[in-house]
């Protein structure tokens, strides 16, 4: 389904909803999201509260229309079909969503199959985020996926008889063990199949997982383009608020962070990451092979044929209102940033129809705020940020407030400014941290 968005004559403001399943059959070493493993059992109760939630909060946007919705996680895909297709059916009773809406679900390789595919269908899903990773067997094995490529290439084969027209495939690159050779490999085996959009991250070790216990800081500072340096939150992928927690043991009421979550790395010695040089050669490639492959860069690590970017982490990175719904689930709305309880067994236990039981850390961003973080999302974007824009939001001339920096970092060579918008050069892209700490204004 190609991006046609609204069609104008709708007045509501847009809205976008995230729908978080913490679930997962078993966590990935390198993984720090809110998600870990549970019993069956327990599915269709957390479904029951979230479904709750929905009633409880969409009374508060009767103004909004949604435009996108996505259904992270945790794997959603684990959940057993009629619960999806129960939870789309409250959605749309509860609130006005586009008839034009991208509705995405994330699923992993393994746990698709034909029926959760036509019923996701029959629920108004529209694209799939499937995550690959890897096409390479050992990698895949040392990253902890509980999956195979031919797994893979199964369920993606599954998903276009199924009628879906709209998939995205994650890759992650920097792997242990992993070489230019091999990422090059990956590269091909998936654009081969002509995916409508690739995601493609470098690995960042993350602490208080698996990972981070056999590689500490060794990977340093080689992640330039990751710009949550910069001190804000900033959800370049929907699942922004994370922790990780052992299933058994939260649903106990004992949430916090808890080894047995993943698996043991001692089974699996796990080779050096790629050098900093290599991981370099990584990214160039992956542009390289990109746009040679009629895949336009659109984010600073996202892909798509034309008409196919991802509408929902545009609205992040345009500042579009995104409602969290479920466990741990992150929200801007009103001016306000918070994210619902991590804790499953107090999520459970509330009475979520009332508006934003839920809600924590609440934050009234200042207007200062909003200025930097609309230049920090925006600049991700490949087309970077328009002075119309910003006159728009804030009514004031971006120039006036940044003019100074803007000329410092053109004269450098960092970013480019036409007179109009301003956007990250190639070598601003590759040095992001320090391009984005300059849009930080004085207090």
């Amino acid at each position: 389904m190609e991006n046609k968005g609204n069609n104008g004559i709708n007045k509501k403001k847009k809205l976008e909803l995230y729908i978080h399943i913490p679930f997962c059959i078993r966590k990935c070493a390198y993984c720090d999201f809110l998600s870990f493993s549970a019993p069956e059992r327990s599915y269709r109760g957390y479904i029951e509260k979230l479904i709750e939630e929905i009633y409880g909060q969409s009374g508060s946007f009767a103004d909004y229309q949604v435009d996108t919705i996505f259904v992270g996680g945790g794997t959603p895909s684990i959940l057993p079909p009629e619960l999806i297709e129960e939870l789309f059916a409250v959605i749309h009773s509860c609130f006005d969503v586009s008839p034009f809406a991208e509705v995405t679900i994330e699923a992993n390789p393994g746990t698709l199959t034909m029926e959760k595919l036509e019923i996701y269908r029959q629920s108004g899903i529209n694209r799939l985020s499937i995550g690959l990773q890897s096409a390479d067997d050992e990698e895949l094995k040392y990253l902890g996926r509980i999956h195979s490529y031919d797994e893979f290439l199964k369920s993606y084969q599954r998903a276009r008889q199924a009628g879906f027209k709209n998939i995205n495939i994650d890759l992650m690159s920097a792997l242990p063990g992993q070489d230019l050779h091999s990422w090059k490999s990956t590269l091909k085996k998936v654009m081969m199949l002509k995916p409508e959009h690739i995601s493609a991250y470098s690995l960042i070790i993350e602490e208080g997982t698996p990972f981070y216990e056999r590689y500490g800081d060794e990977e340093g500072g080689r992640h330039l383009a990751d710009c949550k340096s910069v001190n804000i939150q900033i959800p370049d992928s929907p699942e922004s608020e994370k922790a990780a927690v052992d299933g058994s043991e939260i649903l106990n009421g004992q949430a916090g962070l808890n080894r047995r979550a993943w698996p043991k790395l001692n089974a699996t010695p796990l080779p050096d990451l790629p050098d900093e040089e290599t991981d370099r050669e990584m990214y160039h490639l992956t542009k390289e092979l990109m746009a040679l492959q009629g895949y336009r860069r659109y984010e600073i690590s996202n892909y798509a044929k034309p008409g196919f970017e991802c509408r929902h982490n545009i609205g992040y990175w345009t500042g579009v209102e995104y409602l969290g719904l479920g466990l741990g689930a992150s929200s801007y709305t009103f001016g306000y940033r918070y994210h619902n309880t991590t804790d499953l067994k107090e999520y459970l236990s509330m009475n979520l129809r009332e508006p934003g039981i839920a809600a924590q850390e609440i934050q009234e961003l200042s207007r200062k705020e909003q200025i930097e973080e609309f230049m920090f999302l925006g600049l991700r974007m490949m087309r970077g940020v328009s002075g119309s824009d910003f006159y728009e939001k804030f009514g004031l001339n971006m120039w006036n407030v940044y003019g100074k920096v803007m000329q410092k970092l053109k004269d450098q060579g960092l970013i480019v400014f036409d007179g109009t918008s301003v956007r990250l050069s190639d070598l601003g892209i590759d040095v992001s941290n320090v391009v984005l700490s300059e849009f930080l204004l004085d207090d």
